[in-house]
């Protein structure tokens, strides 16, 4: 089914994100305006400064706006209490970086399960879903492994199951696979695909990588804080 057939579940208005500073306020977003549909797969692509981590910080509401409107899933994110954000983000949301932003001193599915918990799964239920998605993600047998004791790939791995966990409507990625090396790059990739299909969640990946970009369903180039192709 296309893409143009299914809900809106990310949806912006003239959204702009300004920050002060001695010369004046920076904007970093010029009037977004966009709409991405459940189960798409989009890839956001542009140079260094030219606000695609601002859009997904803005987006799902780990930043705040200036002026416009971002829905997600109907529902105006910057409307909600800080208390809302947080409990929409656990059950709604995950969230995929660079940097893996594992806590180290918890197991591989302690962490996968941590959202969970915040959620309000119960903790026998939270256990359970973090040891199947580690399964699927290809790490059974490294669930009670601490995040220094494995590889960059299996953390990112974990890191996906993480996100993954709750069933979330919306996956937000930054560089999800700049710490990678090729091989594992591909194999992160080609899972994250796989995932998208086969649950039919919506991706909003950031990189900056042309190889991941090409996964994706569709790209959105952006320039001086404005989409100048979508």
């Amino acid at each position: 089914m296309a893409a143009s057939a299914e809900p809106v579940v990310v949806e912006s208005h003239d959204v702009w994100k300004s920050y002060p500073s001695e010369a004046g306020p920076v904007d970093a977003l010029r009037g977004i305006d966009l709409a991405i549909h459940r189960g798409e797969m989009v890839a956001v692509m542009g140079p260094s400064g030219c606000g695609k981590t601002t859009l997904l910080n803005c987006f799902s509401g780990l930043d705040d706006i200036s002026r416009g409107k971002v829905l997600l899933e109907g529902t105006d994110v910057h409307a909600m209490s800080d208390r809302q954000k947080t409990v929409y983000r656990a059950k709604r949301m995950g969230f995929v970086f660079q940097s893996y932003n594992l806590l180290p001193v918890l197991t591989a599915d302690e962490n996968v399960e941590f959202p969970l918990l915040v959620s309000g799964v119960p903790r026998k239920e939270a256990r359970a879903r973090a040891h199947v998605w580690l399964k699927e993600l290809g790490l059974e047998g490294k669930e009670r492994v601490r995040p220094a004791e494995l590889s960059g790939g299996e953390q990112q791995r974990v890191t996906l199951a993480r996100a993954l966990a709750n069933q979330p409507a919306i996956v937000w990625a930054d560089e999800p696979t700049g710490n990678l090396d090729e091989q594992n790059a591909q194999e992160v990739m080609t899972l994250l695909r796989s995932l998208n299909r086969e649950h039919h969640q919506t991706f909003v990946v950031v990189t900056h990588d042309p190889d991941v970009a090409r996964t994706c369903d569709r790209t959105l180039r952006m320039r001086d804080g404005r989409i100048v192709d979508a």
